[in-house]
């Protein structure tokens, strides 16, 4: 029949003689060509009173769609609301909005997938969004017609339509076995793993959400929506503004600032009963917020006290309701007040006049908040809807806010000394980079406001854990809440500790941005190669824009380092899926730290058989790895290696292990706001150039073991580290005593600053370690040898002189990474020969000293030269493989 039916529409569209039908009548053969589900053949399906129709797309399938192109889309249509649910991957999360764009919301929903896609980076889901639009709403504005509490009646039902037409397609999970949908025809797999999140319009369905969910016996139950009255309330933990605001406390750390302890001035877009701007704004007693707006109001306060104001803005939050018209005017210092946005115009005093810098004696509310926006402050912090900065070259129309182009103004023209994005989409990521290129200090909203997401991400996995221990008995519904309550603050802590550790992230990428370009510029072009990345779709810079940088010394911005780390992230938990590494026991502990310590502690063996163990183990991998060892750190070593990103990270986590870099990594954040943010990435950099080179040292071996190499080389790494100063060289020992003095003076406790100092001295370890194992001799002892044969033949000046060449190309920087490779293997190899010819190391030195001196000779002459290159060091490294040879 199937065969039958193309032959006839091929014979049908064969006699078609206009373009555009032709064009538009094989549209819609390849779009009902790839509708993989739809509820179409269910009794009752589009009727008033029953769900809508609803068809599940394979995107990739239907030609013409703009980019990025979803992995699955869900086209709603009823009578009452027509939506569209959008996934960019089988396992994805991200709200539900109600839309007021009858004919583009599909548009205005992909926008929010891409973005959603992008901010999803540190938790397991990847990026999902869908929109509804009713289409019989009453008007708000008309008593007759039940005015506002009709219209909010017709949208929860239109929601209620939208929500069950998704779930009337979705696969279910009975005695766990996938079941799929009675009645609908399925084209496809199972897809059981369907959740959906609050966005603007539908900030209190959780619960409608999830008594549908309930009422299908969806086996998320009440984990399919997150925030839900039996979930985490985001506000009441002020979770969004707690993690944006360690982006802002990062951005003037490195300014030298504390802000829990200096003022620092604020302008604002939010009033204090939001969630985001109330508990952004209570975060620090020290902020002196001198200007803020949302849609009703206009808030001055030219002098603030900064306690009072506290005081005041801590009143507002916890009123039901407040507006900025209910703040005490007797508080707000002289010239300031607060004013209606319907005004005409505002009159400005002489004080208001001085801190916006501007001459205007009145100018219209438009016009004032424009000030508000440009004022020259230390933070402007995005708490309300809407996008208020573009970039110059934007149009009104491409920032994609039309309630607000009257206000919008340019990313050049913030004079700020910080952004903080608490809010979604506050400035365009145009408008963000345009901001960083004249040196403003911002990330994206993805980075700044990605803690909600973690939360809902966290709640939804704890329930589903908790949800198979109510249904095996181990615990009832309200044991189950009881058990969500208490662990709140933990949940927090573990949320905001992503959030620390992806600003961290971004600082060091951004501190070496010059050196690394060329490195991020092969991530881009190899992520493209691969069809994972889009620069045209995520606003990166093309090729000419990057010549341009590197001509000028600049690298790439933080907004654009910010989409490349979530690149690299996403792409490494889709490498790392299709590895065995997720089913090593060995990354139990990764699986463990990802649940509240009460969880761990009383269901062990319920989180070993979590059904997203795997995707939580990848992603919890994934996340670490670049963190600590950056955005291009996989690329290169496998490329370097030949080996893949599942064994990258398994031999990064070995490296991890034997060093015992935790404790060095927390002991370093440990030190904020209490030592210079550079001293602190200096110390993490040097961490980073040990796990480069030891990574790449294991990565050459045949087998990845991560229990029985912590084994074999953890004691001895330590043993080393422990007695570094008896076994290197004086003129060692000097450089190492200098480094941690150095460092103490720039307040660095004397046991860290001895631990940082010697972590470049230590990146010969695993050598050494090896090298004991397979003679069996004193760790300790060999140690000793092999650095008095790196002083003696200048082994350590050879590598410091490589890696001062200035690689131009690519292939160039791998011949240098060889010879520094070689070097380090050559002296383990002269410390074997050594060794296994004399137990003394002055007999045997005069045993070589023919063939020692012309190594010598040729070594001092590669130190003399001006200017020592790859040549030079090419024939030291061979002289020296002749003589191991001989």
């Amino acid at each position: 029949v199937e065969t039958a039916a193309e032959d006839a529409i091929r014979a049908g569209l064969a006699r078609v003689e206009r373009i555009n039908d032709d064009r538009l009548l094989r549209a819609f053969r390849a779009l009902i060509q790839a509708i993989l589900r739809t509820n179409a053949f269910v009794p009752g399906c589009g009727d008033n009173g029953g769900p809508a129709l609803a068809f599940k797309i394979d995107s990739a399938l239907v030609p013409g769609l703009p980019l990025p192109v979803p992995w699955r889309e869900i086209f709603v249509y009823s009578a009452r609301v027509e939506g569209i649910h959008l996934r960019a991957g089988p396992v994805a999360r991200g709200g539900i909005r109600w839309s007021d764009r009858r004919d583009d919301f599909r548009t205005e929903v992909l926008g929010l997938m891409k973005a959603q896609r992008v901010k999803n980076a540190v938790i397991v889901p990847t990026g999902a969004k869908g929109g509804f639009y009713p289409k019989h709403l009453p008007n708000p504005a008309k008593p007759k017609t039940g005015g506002r509490e009709a219209w909010a009646v017709e949208g929860r039902a239109s929601y209620q339509i939208f929500i069950r037409a998704l779930l009337s397609i979705t696969d279910n999970i009975v005695g766990g076995a996938v079941v799929h949908p009675e009645g609908v025809r399925v084209y496809d797999g199972e897809d059981p793993y369907f959740v959906v999140a609050a966005d603007k319009g539908t900030a209190s369905f959780s619960d409608t959400a999830n008594a549908i969910a309930q009422e299908r016996d969806f086996w998320l139950d009440d984990a399919f929506a997150s925030g839900g009255s039996k979930g985490y309330d985001h506000k009441t933990m002020g979770i969004t503004a707690r993690g944006a605001w360690l982006s802002v406390q990062r951005h003037f750390l490195e300014m030298g600032v504390d802000i829990q302890t200096r003022p620092v001035r604020v302008v604002g877009v939010g009033d204090m009963s939001g969630d985001v701007f109330g508990n952004g704004m209570l975060l620090s007693q020290t902020l002196k917020l001198v200007a803020a707006f949302d849609h009703r109001h206009i808030f001055l306060d030219p002098d603030p006290d900064a306690a009072s104001g506290f005081a005041e803005r801590q009143r507002l939050f916890d009123l039901p309701r407040s507006s900025w018209a209910d703040y005490d005017k007797t508080l707000i210092s002289k010239g300031g007040g607060v004013f209606e946005r319907s005004l005409k115009s505002i009159p400005l005093s002489p004080e208001i006049r001085t801190l916006l810098d501007i001459a205007a004696e009145r100018l219209a509310p438009m016009e004032l908040i424009q000030a508000i926006l440009k004022a020259p402050v230390d933070l402007l912090w995005f708490g309300g809807i809407g996008t208020y900065v573009k970039a110059g070259y934007e149009s009104q129309a491409q920032a994609g806010d039309r309630a607000n182009d009257g206000v919008r103004i340019d990313g050049a023209a913030i004079r700020a000394h910080v952004v903080g994005e608490g809010a979604n989409l506050g400035v365009t990521q145009r408008g963000r980079i345009e901001y960083a290129l004249k040196g403003g200090r911002i990330n994206t909203d993805a980075i700044d406001n990605s803690a909600g997401v973690d939360t809902s991400d966290h709640e939804v996995n704890i329930k589903i854990l908790l949800n198979a221990a109510v249904t095996a008995g181990d615990l009832t519904v309200k044991q189950r809440n009881e058990l969500l309550h208490t662990m709140t603050g933990e949940v927090a802590a573990l949320v905001l500790r992503d959030n620390y550790l992806q600003g961290l992230a971004l600082s060091l990428d951004e501190h070496e941005r010059v050196r690394r370009l060329d490195r991020h510029v092969r991530v881009m072009r190899d992520l493209e190669r691969a069809q994972r990345l889009d620069r045209v779709v995520e606003e990166l810079p093309d090729d000419a824009t990057l010549a341009e940088r590197a001509l000028q010394r600049q690298g790439l911005t933080r907004p654009e380092l910010a989409v490349l780390l979530a690149y690299a992230k996403t792409t490494l938990v889709d490498d790392l899926l299709e590895s065995d590494l997720p089913d090593d026991p060995q990354l139990a502990d990764d699986l463990y730290a990802y649940f509240p310590r009460v969880l761990v502690e009383r269901f062990r063996p319920q989180i070993a058989a979590h059904r997203l163990r795997r995707e939580i183990v990848a992603t919890v991998a994934a996340n670490d790895l670049v963190n600590r060892a950056g955005i291009t750190f996989t690329r290169e070593l496998g490329e370097l290696t030949g080996r893949g990103p599942g064994e990258v990270t398994r031999a990064y986590m070995i490296v991890r292990r034997i060093y015992d870099l935790d404790s060095f990594w927390e002991g370093v954040n440990a030190l904020d706001a209490k030592v210079p943010a550079s001293v602190q990435y200096e110390m993490l950099l040097a961490a980073g150039r040990l796990v480069e080179r030891a990574t790449s040292w294991f990565l050459r071996n045949p087998t990845l073991d991560i229990a029985a190499e912590t084994h074999a080389f953890r004691s001895g790494v330590a043993a080393l580290a422990e007695g570094i100063t008896t076994i290197m060289p004086n003129t060692h020992c000097v450089e190492l005593a200098h480094r941690a003095q150095t460092l103490e003076k720039q307040g660095v406790p004397a046991a860290l600053a001895r631990t940082a100092a010697r972590l470049d001295f230590l990146v010969s370890a695993v050598d050494i370690v090896r090298l004991s194992v397979a003679t069996g001799q004193n760790v300790v002892d060999l140690g000793r040898r092999f650095f008095a044969i790196g002083s003696r033949f200048r082994l350590d000046s050879l590598r410091v002189a490589a890696r001062k060449l200035e690689a131009q190309t690519e292939w160039q920087k791998r011949a240098v990474s060889a010879v520094i490779e070689d070097l380090y293997a050559q002296q383990a190899e002269l410390t074997a020969k050594a060794v296994a010819e004399s137990h003394d190391f002055e007999t045997w030195l005069e045993r070589h000293a023919r063939d020692l001196g012309r190594l010598e000779a040729l070594e001092r002459e590669i130190e003399s030269a001006p200017a020592p290159d790859l040549a030079m060091l090419t024939v030291a490294t061979r002289t020296l493989r002749g003589f191991l040879a001989a």
